[in-house]
């Protein structure tokens, strides 16, 4: 073999992998956006991800997913959500509350977001309607506070002799604290029940709260499906345990740290249903042909140990009703 043509062989074969590796594309890039800190989320990522994994997307294989947390400070997600639009991200996850959502809206008009919205995104103003959201946004949506009155049935159940019901809201979202009292008044009325407002927006003035309950004591008490109080959860179900009140939440991460009773979505399902609807995007899917899920599945939990060491007997009704039962 001449020189010549082995110098051209041996280039060539050198050359070849680099122009492989240059034809390979990028992973795409998924910009994920919450309010809490991580590990008030973790069962609900293990949904995300299986979600992605159903469209034959892996994280760290065949895609990225960059995590921005505001640990519970919403003064940060502006700037958390700006980030994450000036990268070149292929779409934008929202979760945890409407303050995360509105920050993404804000962020981009371009970037497709898919959001986890637990109140009706038509009336917050985040989609035109929920069969033709329009713009760049759609998502999974669950009314956890437009079930108030299934679950004060349920505590009812747990308390028959229950009048007065304390409501735990956060003043520092007016839109998840507005929403709340708007659902929960009215079912109270419907039921004879009356209802004290106790506001609390910091772990110090949940601790108050539970000690105001000394002089004024409420029946029961009904959490606000709020994602500060998601992330104050151990806090919340040991105070109701150490001050012997019959409370009830609204997801299954409260039951499973000692809350004696929850009634609302599966979110982990839920967040299973935006993994997939990010896959969707990444394949292609426009956020406005895609519809707005309503996330009908819901969970009523009991927390039989908890009951027992509040003295309660859980009645067989609602035994038999819970699609789960932690002894």
């Amino acid at each position: 073999m001449r020189r010549r043509e082995f110098i051209t062989l041996v280039g060539g074969a050198a050359v070849c992998p680099l122009i492989a590796r240059a034809q390979q594309p990028e992973k795409p890039v998924i910009g994920f956006l919450d309010g809490r800190l991580p590990e008030a989320i973790a069962n609900r990522l293990r949904g995300f991800h299986r979600g992605l994994r159903d469209t034959g997307y892996v994280d760290g294989e065949n895609v990225t997913v960059l995590y921005r947390y505001a640990e519970n400070q919403n003064d940060r997600l502006p700037t958390l959500a700006a980030e994450l639009a000036r990268r070149p991200v292929a779409v934008i996850v929202a979760s945890g509350g409407p303050n995360v959502m509105f920050a993404a809206k804000q962020a981009s008009t371009t970037v497709p977001i898919v959001f986890i919205s637990g109140e009706d995104p038509v009336r917050a103003g985040l989609v035109a309607s929920l069969a033709h959201p329009g713009g760049n946004l759609t998502g999974i949506n669950f009314f956890n506070r437009e079930i108030a009155g299934k679950q004060l049935e349920f505590l009812r159940e747990l308390v028959p002799s229950a009048k007065r019901i304390a409501v735990l809201v956060n003043p520092k979202d007016t839109r998840i604290m507005e929403g709340t009292l708007g659902d929960i008044e009215p079912a109270a009325r419907a039921k004879g029940l009356k209802i004290q407002v106790v506001r609390a927006s910091t772990s110090l003035e949940i601790e108050t709260a539970f000690d105001a309950f000394a002089s004024e004591r409420p029946d029961a008490l009904f959490v606000s499906s709020d994602p500060f109080f998601g992330s104050r959860r151990l806090q919340l179900s040991l105070l109701a345990m150490r001050h012997a009140v019959a409370a009830i939440y609204s997801g299954r991460e409260y039951a499973e740290v000692g809350g004696l009773i929850t009634y609302g979505s599966d979110i982990t399902d839920a967040y299973r249903r935006a993994g997939v609807y990010v896959g969707r995007i990444l394949k292609g899917a426009k956020p406005e042909d895609m519809p707005v899920v309503q996330a009908d599945k819901l969970e009523l939990i009991v927390n039989v140990q908890s009951a027992r060491a509040l003295g309660i007997s859980v009645p067989q009704s609602l035994l038999i009703a819970a699609d789960e039962v932690i002894e």
